[in-house]
């Protein structure tokens, strides 16, 4: 049975959602190629982890690993660098709202089904119901983007981009599903250490392979980085990853149904994006948040179902 944690892990995953929401923006900002964004979030990241690992001792824990456990851990990290990718590439097609709603939408289901299939963790009817909620209210705000299919000054190929975001869900649904797996065997930095670390490689792999520029980039691009890294992989990611060890995987990744509302209201506000939603997100904002609240309110319930043999 794991260890209790000392904070709630619904106020970490509330912390998490912060961090993820600035994802979109930050990324439509960045003028580098998609594939270099993804590597500079990454590589900045694993410099704090890499001192974290250092003061906790948890790099240790690479030793208890068996073999399984290891291609586990480098395949989470290879399908982690295609969600990056496939994301990045689709917030520079498609609008902000479209991008990560689609991407944070199917998730829940995809993890729902490999969760019951990898993990034999079922949804309760109230987690059931939670998730189709969130779903629906994430959807609405997809599908006028979706129908439509049509360039604007802001968005260069719709369809495109959002065929991209359903891969990138796809993806991610997996590497969610394989952390929740393997935090029972490592703490939350050792975990990311392994993770991070093979899809940098992974996707220094494909850049190596596409001719794509890595290095140098403008001082501009490389704050965005650092930012992407404190933010949406520290903060965001990390943090989780860390709610794994407690939570289901289907609960923590729900968590990601909450980053359109606040990525769309960060499109607005920036200068360089001002980008207005239509009223369908936000109804739909108010839709995935109930959903979310459904599924996670009882979080003594819910924790209890996590600990369950």
């Amino acid at each position: 049975m794991p260890t209790p944690p000392r904070i709630a892990p619904v106020w970490v995953l509330g912390a998490s959602v912060i961090g993820i929401s600035v994802a979109g923006p930050l990324t439509r900002l960045s003028s580098a190629d998609p594939l270099t964004i993804a590597i500079g979030r990454i590589a900045f990241s694993l410099i704090a982890i890499a001192i974290m690992l250092g003061i906790t001792g948890e790099w240790r824990q690479f030793k208890e690993l068996l073999g399984i456990e290891w291609i586990l851990a480098i395949g989470a990290g290879v399908v982690l660098a295609l969600h990056f990718w496939s994301w990045n590439a689709s917030i520079h097609l498609t609008t902000i709202a479209a991008s990560t709603t689609l991407v944070t939408s199917l998730q829940p289901g995809f993890v729902a089904i490999l969760s019951i299939v990898v993990v034999r963790e079922i949804p309760s009817r109230r987690q059931l119901l939670g998730l189709a909620i969130a779903t629906v209210g994430a959807i609405s705000i997809t599908v006028p983007d979706f129908v439509s299919g049509a360039a604007t000054a802001a968005t260069r190929n719709p369809l495109l981009g959002n065929m991209l975001s359903i891969g990138a869900a796809a993806a991610a649904a997996t590497y969610m599903v394989v952390g929740r797996r393997l935090r029972s065997r490592l703490g939350a930095w050792s975990y990311v250490a392994l993770v991070y670390s093979a899809a940098l490689v992974t996707l220094l792999v494909i850049a190596a392979i596409a001719g794509i520029h890595v290095a140098p980039q403008p001082s501009r691009d490389v704050w965005i980085f650092v930012a992407l890294a404190i933010g949406p992989m520290l903060l965001g990611h990390t943090g989780m990853n860390w709610a794994l060890e407690h939570l289901p995987a289907y609960v923590v990744n729900l968590t990601m149904l909450g980053e359109p509302v606040g990525a769309t209201l960060l499109a607005i506000v920036l200068p360089g994006i001002h980008e207005v939603p239509k009223w369908s997100t936000l109804v739909g904002g108010v839709i995935i948040l109930t959903g979310f609240l459904v599924t996670v309110w009882n979080r003594e319930d819910v924790t209890k179902e996590a600990e369950a043999p």
